[in-house]
């Protein structure tokens, strides 16, 4: 799983998330990656529900 973190900085920094987005999805071969924030808690759900989907719990 590629996590994407500190989504809340890409304006800072002229990240820009949907071509972000756009090179993880044609990178990755359908492999997952999730957008997050770690400091506000943004995508923990959905990183903990793909580890346990790939760890079949």
């Amino acid at each position: 799983v590629l996590v994407i973190n500190k989504t809340d900085l890409a304006p800072y920094v002229g990240a820009d998330l949907d071509v972000m987005d756009r090179d993880a999805q044609r990178m990755r071969g359908g492999r997952p990656f999730i957008f997050a924030n770690m400091k506000s808690a943004d995508g923990v759900t959905d990183i903990a529900r793909e580890l346990r989907r790939l760890g079949g719990l």
